[in-house]
């Protein structure tokens, strides 16, 4: 099963709690928070106080992914806040391992974070310690990017990687992800798909785009081997 991830700060700031309820209401599986500070990302965002609001009004799990510097300062105050993934940038943290565990024996699930510059090799000695590989197909930091088109390709690689060191980790994709691009990212091995702009500025409505990047993904789902 592909799932469906809109990353909330795409939608209307001023009404994300009704936006998280509906993404619930559209069938969506998952709910992508972006945590950005203006250092590691050219844009700030919102902290853990935001992340605990979000969990009292929608019981889809909250797939926080921090994009700051140093996020095993944060880890602890994300996870009580009631993050059920907490995604880190392999590029942001001097002791990736330590930080990964930090968030374990917080009570999260760990998921480490690829820019799209950064080689697939930095996943080698911490592939075995995770439950989410996620790549980046835009450079982070703000909405509504355009697809880069050697994305998918990196999707297959780190797919590849797994199967020869016999690891099943989900890879989720964030960054320009349509229906088009879905099918992409399916087809070479991606199972979580991130969508915000694409979404929530869908002309039938958050329910009808879900819907469609759904169909989108089982089809494509279905020519991978």
């Amino acid at each position: 099963m592909v799932m469906i991830s809109p990353s909330i700060i795409s939608a209307n700031l001023m009404e994300l709690g009704k936006a998280a309820k509906e993404a619930e209401e559209a069938g969506a599986d998952m709910l992508h928070v972006d945590v950005m500070d203006g250092c590691f990302v050219p844009n700030i965002t919102i902290g853990p106080a935001f992340v605990k609001a979000l969990k009292s009004v929608t019981n889809l799990p909250l797939d926080v992914h921090l994009m700051i510097r140093e996020p095993e300062k944060y880890v602890e105050a994300f996870a009580k806040a009631g993050a059920a993934y907490i995604t880190v940038h392999v590029e942001a943290t001097t002791h990736l391992h330590k930080t990964v565990q930090m968030i374990k024996d917080a009570g999260a699930k760990a998921g480490v974070t690829l820019n799209p510059a950064t080689s697939i090799a930095t996943l080698e000695e911490i592939i075995p310690f995770v439950d989410m590989v996620l790549v980046m197909s835009v450079n982070p930091g703000f909405s509504g990017q355009k697809f880069i088109p050697t994305s998918a390709r990196k999707v297959a690689a780190v797919k590849q990687m797994m199967r020869e060191r016999g690891y099943d980790v989900p890879i989720e994709v964030d960054g320009g992800i349509n229906p088009e691009k879905a099918r992409e990212v399916v087809r070479v091995g991606a199972e979580v798909l991130v969508s915000g702009s694409w979404l929530f500025r869908h002309p039938r409505g958050l329910k009808a785009g879900v819907e469609e990047l759904r169909t989108a993904a089982i089809s494509a789902k279905a020519m991978f081997v």
